[in-house]
């Protein structure tokens, strides 16, 4: 078992098992002690699975280190929610012959299911089968004696609620299983026919409002797609729909998250799908996930509830202010700036009421977020988030006097911009060698197919420029702010070119925006 790491909140519950160097405890994983040994799977056996404890972590940042966990993120998601499921009909024939058979006449029966396995004979398809849909160590299962659904309730035990024997019967199962080979689910194919938009009317700060949500419609009925929007109520139609289009603020222990995994099991294609939820709603996934790439990254530290920190000790590392956030925090909620040992403590008496785990990171000033969308790994916009004026985040919470939220601006990038010779939209342009007139300096260039375009390119510090957009053989537009249209019959060279003064010296911003379609404004 070299390859497998066992988590235990304490080493002492291993006490009854034959000795291991697998094992390792809660916290030293979430802190990363462990060198550098690549387990491939990680069974976590943590006391507490629930939502924001340290169990809960355990799943999330082994999923993020790119281990193999038992249970997962989704399974414990499952279980807190209490979703309910239904074995066929074949199973439940199964199931009530097992009950005459055994004479059992209580109205209620519980099954224990280590690693897919039970002590029960005759029962072994029902342990696999609720195994299957709930992918965790050690389970107990309340049952029935209806002829039909007997799974009443499906919990998730730990090592000290083992009895004896059950502690035999899961040292044998945990030996089994740690020599099978386990296959990664089917992943959802693409259908586009019928689409569930999924929204909710009373969120404060909706992903998409009702003018972009009409704007989904209107396009869906050109595209000759069926669109409806749909409630978390009125959820149970999903069956119906070739694809969900999820609309609301995701996150992992969300209703949102849970119809995602519902559509992808069943061959339902999902916007946002549950692997890329899990990678974009937790931060501090997130930062494991940049750690392991080798993305640059602000510094970054995890606070946890059980230690004892100070704001020297913290800012030593990170500099002083630095970022307190909480893991699954979104639109500027659940982020504190902390700049002094009595911010801190009253940061942490806040957030540790939410969070076991916190994310202390670097503060760095900037005047802008980027958000980049993405489809089937391509990637499809642009948009720029200003941050609100005078502050530090995109939203300032505190209200104005009209009781509004302070936003920031954005501008955006349609899906066919061209990619120009800049470095962060700003184009370096050295001055000519030689002082005999002006020199022609040609952008990068973009071959666009035929189509309906607006093109507008915004420029500054044009003292000693030209600026011209070339679309195929001719010179669309000179220097200027203004969106013109262009209509292709063919796939067409557009690019932009820049005429220097053999007097210029310095930088000029660009902002090339290409976008398909009549648009004539942003």
């Amino acid at each position: 078992m070299n390859s497998v790491f066992i988590l235990l909140n304490s080493l002492n519950d291993w006490k009854p098992y034959c000795e291991t160097d697998s094992l390792m405890t809660v916290t030293d994983f979430l802190e990363h002690r462990y060198g550098e040994r690549t387990p491939k799977l990680v069974i976590n056996l943590s006391d507490e699975y629930g939502y924001n404890s340290e169990g809960y972590y355990c799943s999330l940042l082994a999923q993020a280190r790119g281990h193999r966990v038992l249970p997962g993120v989704e399974t414990l998601n499952k279980l807190e929610s209490g979703a309910g499921i239904r074995m066929n009909r074949n199973l439940q024939q199964l199931c009530q012959q097992w009950i005459e058979r055994n004479r059992i006449t209580d109205e209620t029966w519980q099954l224990n299911i280590y690693f897919g396995t039970c002590r029960e004979k005759g029962l072994e398809k029902i342990a696999r089968f609720i195994f299957d849909h709930y992918p965790c160590p050690i389970l107990r299962v309340t049952m029935n004696n209806h002829a039909r659904n007997q799974i009443e309730s499906v919990q998730a035990l730990s090592l000290r609620q083992l009895s004896e024997s059950g502690q035999d019967d899961f040292a044998n199962a945990l030996d089994c299983f740690n020599k099978k080979v386990w296959r990664s689910p089917r992943s959802a194919k693409p259908a586009r026919y019928n689409l569930a938009i999924l929204y909710d009317p009373d969120e404060k700060f909706p992903p998409s409002d009702k003018d972009a949500l009409n704007k989904f419609l209107e396009v869906a009925r050109k595209m000759n797609i069926h669109a409806e929007l749909i409630t978390e109520e009125e959820a149970t139609r999903l069956m119906e729909f070739d694809a969900l289009f999820i609309r609301a603020t995701t996150a992992l222990n969300h209703y949102t998250f849970r119809l995602a995994q519902r559509a992808a099991m069943n061959d339902i294609a999902v916007i946002d799908d549950p692997e890329s939820i899990i990678r974009c709603t937790n931060k501090v996934y997130l930062c494991e996930l940049f750690e392991k790439a080798r993305i640059p990254a602000p510094a970054s530290q995890l606070l946890f509830r059980s230690n004892e920190y100070s704001f020297g000790e913290i800012s030593e590392r990170l500099g002083a202010p630095f970022i307190l956030k909480i893991p699954d925090g979104s639109f500027s909620v659940g982020m504190h700036k902390v700049a002094s040992d009595e911010e801190l403590r009253a940061a942490l008496d806040e957030m540790f009421r939410h969070s076991s785990v916190l994310l202390a990171q670097e503060f760095i000033p900037t005047e802008f977020d980027w958000r980049i969308g993405l489809l089937d790994g391509e990637p499809l916009f642009a948009c720029k988030y200003y941050m609100a004026k005078g502050h530090w985040q995109i939203y300032n919470h505190a209200h104005d006097d009209t009781g509004r939220n302070l936003c920031g601006a954005w501008d955006n990038w349609g899906t066919k911009f061209p990619t120009w010779e800049v470095s962060g939209h700003t184009a370096h342009v050295a001055r000519p060698d030689t002082a005999t007139g002006w020199q022609a300096r040609r952008m990068s260039a973009v071959t666009l197919p035929a189509g309906t375009y607006s093109v507008r390119v915004d420029i500054t510090g044009t003292a000693g420029l030209a600026f011209e957009v070339h679309v195929g053989d001719r010179v669309a537009f000179y220097a200027g702010s203004d969106w013109r249209r262009f209509t292709l019959d063919q796939p067409t060279e557009v690019y932009v070119q820049l005429a220097v003064s053999p007097t210029w010296t310095g930088e000029a911003t660009l902002t090339p925006v290409i976008l398909e379609g009549d648009w004539t404004t942003t």
